[in-house]
């Protein structure tokens, strides 16, 4: 489905990405570990378009993503959350996962102005489907509600239903665990299998080992740049270059 062919990334003097190459399959849940400062957010920014490779291509369903606006990515079928918690705190849940919507609303400016048949229509049913995602997350009870008034477990649902309300072919979750408690984590965890069982294709960038190693079917692992290594979570796990990079070479 996605596909990095040797993406190297510079700022200036800084080398940030060196020959990355790695393949994400339809279907399941792909994994991009390594410990901070490795890149992870970099890859990311380079799929959704915030950043250009310096070298390289990056392909999705067969089609080149270099120099595609990233509205235009997200057009394509790829949503994207953050390590930052990034909602419309003063809207309500139900606002705001319409706001992801937008690209499908197909009544236009004239059509809202004059809040004809078609506009009421295509607005009952972005109402309809704001509501049935946020019963993924058993969050529909609180769809009025403003935002803000979430705690930060929920505030993180509150992201994925929003980022699932584009139609994504893949999701993006960009260290989703960041800031939580174990018990928040676990329930996190139960929601992502969800998704996956609903027939989401899942890109994950984290560093906590435990969360990933419970959740991915395939991980690589981004240490300074490169990519280290590719597998499967228990050959990952037993990989010394894998826990010289975590733990320190001494400890390995």
């Amino acid at each position: 489905m996605l596909q990095f062919d040797q993406i190297s990334k510079r700022f200036g003097g800084l080398q940030v990405l060196q020959d990355v190459a790695f393949n994400v399959p339809e279907g399941g849940i792909f994994g991009l570990i390594g410990p901070n400062g490795a890149g992870k957010t970099t890859v990311f920014n380079l799929i959704t378009g915030l950043l250009k490779p310096t070298s390289g291509n990056i392909t999705f369903a067969g089609r080149d993503l270099n120099g595609v606006a990233p509205h235009r990515i997200t057009g394509l079928g790829i949503a994207r959350t953050f390590q930052n918690i990034r909602i419309f705190r003063e809207m309500t849940l139900l606002d705001n996962v319409i706001v992801g919507m937008h690209d499908h609303l197909d009544y236009g400016f004239a059509g809202a102005l004059l809040n004809g048949r078609h506009f009421r229509e295509v607005e009952a049913a972005a109402r309809a489907r704001a509501f049935e995602l946020l019963s993924w997350f058993r969050l529909d009870g609180k769809a009025l509600q403003l935002a803000d008034s979430l705690s930060y477990g929920e505030q993180r649902k509150l992201e994925f239903a929003r980022a699932l309300a584009t139609r994504p072919k893949l999701l993006l979750l960009d260290e989703p665990v960041a800031g939580m408690n174990p018990a928040e984590k676990t329930e996190l965890m139960a929601e992502i299998m969800n998704i996956k069982q609903r027939g989401f294709s899942i890109f994950m960038i984290e560093h906590d080992m435990r969360f990933v190693m419970g959740l991915c079917d395939r991980i690589a692992v981004l240490n300074f740049g490169r990519i280290i290594a590719e597998g499967a979570p228990d050959a990952i796990r037993n990989n010394p270059q894998v826990i010289e990079a975590y733990l320190g070479k001494e400890d390995a």
